[in-house]
């Protein structure tokens, strides 16, 4: 297979990949979201607030640190995975996913934390990855990290060929 191949199957292989996990997880977490919200009392308004306020905070704080990544990795600077804002509004993400997928169930178990937990893994795996998939610069990108790579440590980088 030719580089201008392996380069258009990674592509689609990333867009299958976020069509089938994106929106299963979304799915997922509108559901979850709205049954641990009902358990709350009728008439409190905290009832939507994981529904109305959870779906989109997964998408705005994933794609954002995927897009603050993505273009770290276009620049070849240091990563930003590292800032604190970004690890925090990830975790909450995280941590929020997994609660409302636990208490969302009558009789939470290991085994429903576990789904939980995969579920929003892949998802937000999924997010993070859409702006690398959507970029024109993936190929030359995955080109220049394979010349990095090829030349090894200490080597020269070999340059544009």
């Amino acid at each position: 297979m030719s580089e201008r191949g392996a380069l258009r199957g990674l592509r689609v292989l990333m867009w299958v990949v976020i069509a089938v996990e994106v929106p299963g997880y979304l799915v997922w977490l509108v559901e979850v979201a709205y049954l641990t919200g009902q358990q709350l009392p009728r008439g409190d308004a905290g009832r939507w607030a994981p529904v109305a306020l959870l779906p989109p905070a997964a998408v705005l704080f994933c794609v954002a640190a995927g897009w603050v990544w993505w273009g770290a990795v276009m620049a070849g600077t240091r990563s930003p995975l590292r800032e604190r804002w970004i690890v925090a509004s990830l975790a909450f993400v995280a941590v929020s996913s997994v609660f409302c997928g636990v208490t969302s169930v009558d009789d939470p178990s290991f085994a429903v934390g576990l789904l939980s937990a995969t579920v929003t893994a892949l998802g937000m795996t999924g997010l993070f990855f859409i702006p690398a998939a959507a970029s024109r610069q993936l190929p030359d990108v995955i080109r220049r990290r394979s010349r990095r790579t090829a030349a090894g440590p200490g080597e020269a980088d070999p340059g544009p060929r």
